[in-house]
């Protein structure tokens, strides 16, 4: 397959430099790279946000946590700390 992009400046300079470099053979091999990494990256995003809407769920499905009183928390904290800042 054939296709024609266009790149902003930074971006040629950087295609160029990873060939010249001999990290690669070609230009098309550099951007083939980057279009995995973009895949790979795109797939971990994906899994990380079903992740976060699964435990968001099992946090909304355990139930209510009662009822919080701050001035206690705010006791305990301070407790912890090891003094009475506040």
């Amino acid at each position: 397959m054939s296709l024609n992009i266009d790149l902003t400046p930074q971006l040629e300079e950087l295609v160029r430099a990873k060939v010249a470099s001999g990290m690669y053979t070609s230009e098309s091999e550099v951007v083939r790279e980057a279009l995995r990494l973009m895949e790979r990256e795109d797939a971990l995003r994906t899994a990380r946000l079903a992740q976060l809407r699964a435990d968001i769920r099992d946090g909304i499905d355990s139930g209510s946590a009662g009822t919080l009183d701050l001035e206690d928390i705010k006791r305990r904290g301070r407790e912890r700390l090891g003094g009475s800042q506040g």
